[in-house]
């Protein structure tokens, strides 16, 4: 479908921009919101995918509030009052962007055609233990407009985020709603969810899964890259000592040739 395709898309590029001033080490947690106005019978108008580091752990229907865990990771959350309290949250999120969304869509995407409104809020924390938050907007797969929640900045990152950026920058009843969910909703669900996350996330990590598969053969595969240099340096080096010997031998005759064709006209000398 070309509004999950576009989803991938402005996922993708959130991501870059999201982590491309953190710490490799920073744990996140994120909440990607789809809302599509004019959904197919059988979709969702509001879709929400929850991730710990980049991985699901939970899907939920706006529409339906229907949530429901979709790996250990979520299992292993499943049963705390976080959990329960996120759905709330989440309905609330995606009732006020689908609220908003006819007054922040520029004028020249209404007329054409479908058009989904993504927003990813992202909260992660620091090498020093600060938790930190931001959101990302976009159109069907176009990232558009960046929040910074602790500082209250809008970065305009495309045209069609303009309209957005104007509209929200002002409206300071939005601005509290965006920096309350992620400054407080999600920096709670982070703290709770982490203390059940981190022994997990151990467990797939160790030693005794896939880096162990991965680690003896490492070195292996160095050395199998070595293995045509080491044979080009030997054979260089055979070819030069072999010129060198042949030079030398070719030297010798040569000043041994020059010595017998002297010897006549020494000896014919007065």
């Amino acid at each position: 479908m070309g509004g999950s395709k576009g989803s991938l898309g402005f996922l993708g590029l959130a991501l870059i921009v999201l982590f491309s001033g953190t710490s490799s080490d920073a744990h996140s947690l994120s909440y990607n919101f789809t809302i599509d106005p004019q959904p197919r019978p059988d979709q969702p108008w509001c879709e929400v995918q929850g991730e710990v580091d980049q991985k699901v752990f939970l899907s939920y229907d706006c529409g339906r509030a229907k949530i429901k865990y979709m790996s250990p990771l979520g299992e292993e959350v499943k049963s705390t009052n976080a959990w329960e309290t996120q759905t709330d949250t989440l309905r609330d999120t995606g009732d006020l962007l689908k609220e908003q969304m006819p007054d922040v869509t520029p004028e020249r995407l209404i007329d054409k055609g479908p058009l989904t409104l993504q927003a990813r809020m992202t909260c992660w924390c620091e090498d020093n233990g600060h938790i930190s938050a931001s959101w990302q907007f976009g159109f069907s797969g176009q990232l558009c407009l960046l929040f910074d929640s602790e500082n209250g900045h809008w970065t305009e990152v495309h045209s069609k985020g303009r309209r957005m950026k104007e509209k929200w920058e002002n409206d300071r009843a939005v601005c509290n709603f965006f920096k309350k969910v992620s400054m407080g909703d999600c920096r709670g669900w982070y703290q709770n969810f982490w203390l059940h996350w981190e022994k997990v996330l151990q467990t797939t990590a160790s030693p005794t899964t896939g880096p162990s598969i991965v680690q003896p053969t490492a070195p292996a595969i160095n050395h199998i890259n070595w293995i045509p240099i080491a044979i080009a340096t030997g054979v260089f080096a055979i070819i030069i000592i072999i010129a060198c010997i042949y030079y030398k031998k070719r030297r010798r005759s040569s000043q041994e040739a020059r010595q017998v064709l002297c010897l006549p006209f020494s000896c014919s000398s007065p």
